[in-house]
């Protein structure tokens, strides 16, 4: 089963420093993940800009197989897309409490063939394409729906 570096490393590191400009320290803030994302990237200092500098590091390190450090960091940026996710969520049916959905939902049964497509052709125009790929691996690595990166030829 792929891991959530397996997403990363599959989109790149071009993708994988998008991704990484675009979390939200507010929204980190917001729901108490900014210690833990300042701990887990060993940033002195959390600011956008010291992020945006670390972004080569923490690339090597999720090479290196860091998967404590991929999961953090796609939880920031999760939570700074939040409205993107409810979207998502909606677009296919999914039950959900603001985005989140139980831990033990059969989440997999509304994942129909060419739900990512779907997903993406939805959003793309509306929310960075790279996020919205990111967001549609992600969904597919953790409700199991997905053994392949999903990588839109326009992402």
């Amino acid at each position: 089963m792929m891991q959530i570096s397996g997403i990363f490393l599959a989109l790149g590191e071009d993708v994988f420093g998008e991704l990484v400009r675009r979390i939200s320290l507010g929204r980190l803030r917001t729901y108490q993940l900014f210690d833990q994302i300042k701990a887990r990237t060993h940033l002195v200092k959390l600011n956008n800009e010291h992020l945006r500098k670390a972004a080569p590091k923490l690339w090597a390190r999720i090479q290196g197989g860091e998967e404590d450090l991929a999961v953090d960091l796609s939880q920031a940026l999760l939570v700074s897309h939040l409205d993107m996710i409810v979207e998502a969520l909606d677009l296919l049916s999914i039950p959900h409490q603001d985005g989140f959905f139980a831990k033990d939902s059969d989440v997999k049964g509304y994942l129909k063939e060419g739900w990512q497509e779907r997903v993406f052709e939805a959003l793309k125009g509306k929310y960075p394409p790279a996020v919205v790929t990111f967001y549609i691996n992600h969904l597919g690595v953790e409700t199991g729906a997905s053994e392949a990166i999903f990588a839109p030829a326009a992402a």
